[in-house]
């Protein structure tokens, strides 16, 4: 059963008790050159070929319609009123990644944030187990799904998000047309990081422009999650395009803040500022010392189970790098020589060639576009080669 959390909050460390076991789902394996490019035909209009890259996603045989055993939250949060949320906190252990679903009580409307879609680097092989076990939950409770929302492009994991959009379009009644299709939602900085990677990896344009996110919120936009008020929030830092959600007295951060005892994320990557991420941080930690803190990772130390948030309270007098007491100028200095021994996430390549394209795969490789025809139909991503490339 998942642990219902109500009334009154325990400490961070005590919170991190209880953990429980995530349940068993069947591993639901895509013929991804066939299957996968079908149920996403919908979502892949006007898209051209991809170029030359070095790795391919192989075939495997099994059906999109096996049935899936609903996923069992690590924590449910219950409403305590209809202008509070329910939330649930849904952790995918082999990329250590939050998944939320944030639910209206007044009419069982949801949002998804930062879904996951399963990836094995070693054999270049899509999964969707982990979002079909948090589809079927979403069926099993009753809710209808009103967002998909991405809190940044992610670099440590691959997004479900176009696979969810085009589920939903199957069992989703509002949604059964792609004019009212759950749109995938984003910042709207996302544009010029959608730029800087397809450029790196030679990702058509077509492929990412116009098809990869429905909706670009504005800094501080509000919108609406049922009946419950939400804003997007711009927390850069860790990203240049990097958003929070703010839902009532709880707030998502994605990759900005960490757990306290962990701290904040890096910001190494292309567009990071250490100089943002401190804002940004402080802007979080300024908030009401109930609101609660959402992360989108965590990293436990050893002796200590996975844990979702801890209040604004809790991280301005724990957090690592950001409590109260530390200066901008040593939280700059910490967090960049944190950051120099950084290796790259080890789905970096792969989750950045989709993640821009909003979850959706490259497009097939067309006969003759590597000689006789081979490599036909494969969907291809690149990875740079690096050490000694000439002699």
């Amino acid at each position: 059963m998942s642990l219902n959390i109500g009334g009154d909050m325990s400490p961070f460390a005590t919170r991190a008790m209880g953990m429980a076991l995530l349940r068993g789902v069947s591993h639901l394996h895509f013929n991804l050159d066939k299957t996968l490019g079908q149920l996403t035909a919908r979502c892949l209009e006007n898209q051209g070929n991809a170029t030359a890259p070095a790795t391919h996603l192989p075939q495997s045989a099994s059906s999109i319609h096996t049935p899936q055993q609903p996923a069992m939250p690590h924590t449910t949060l219950a409403s305590t009123s209809p202008t509070t949320p329910t939330i649930h906190a849904l952790f995918e252990p082999q990329t250590s990644t939050w998944q939320y679903l944030v639910v209206d009580p007044t009419t069982s409307t949801a949002a998804i944030i930062d879904p996951v879609l399963d990836y094995d680097p070693t054999t270049q092989t899509i999964r969707t187990s982990t979002a079909d076990a948090l589809l079927a939950f979403i069926a099993q409770e009753g809710y209808t799904i009103s967002h998909i929302l991405e809190t940044h492009i992610h670099a440590d994991h691959l997004t479900a998000a176009a696979y969810l959009q085009s589920r939903l379009l199957e069992t989703q009644p509002a949604a059964s047309t792609p004019q009212s299709r759950v749109p995938i939602c984003a910042g709207q900085r996302i544009q010029h990081v959608q730029t800087l990677f397809a450029q790196r990896y030679s990702i058509p344009e077509a492929e990412y422009r116009t098809t990869a996110f429905d909706k670009l919120f504005q800094d501080d936009e509000r919108f609406q999650i049922g009946s419950l008020g939400a804003v997007a929030l711009h927390l850069p830092g860790h990203t240049p395009d990097h958003l929070g959600y703010m839902v009532g007295d709880n707030i998502f951060v994605g990759d900005s803040l960490f757990n306290p005892d962990i701290g904040t994320a890096r910001c190494d990557f292309p567009g990071g500022s250490a100089e943002s991420l401190w804002a940004s941080g402080r802007r979080v930690l300024g908030m009401a010392p109930e609101t609660k803190v959402w992360a989108g990772h965590d990293y436990p130390p050893a002796g200590r189970a996975v844990v979702p948030f801890g209040t604004v309270e809790e991280h301005r007098r724990l957090n690592q790098h950001l409590k109260d007491g530390v200066g901008r100028e040593e939280f700059l200095r910490v967090r960049r020589e944190r950051d120099a021994g950084l290796g790259e996430p080890r789905l970096l390549h792969a989750a950045l060639q989709v993640n821009v394209r909003g979850g959706r795969l490259p497009a097939p490789v067309g006969a003759g576009s590597h000689g006789s025809g081979s490599g036909s139909g494969l969907r291809l991503l690149r990875v740079p080669v690096r050490g000694v490339v000439e002699w």
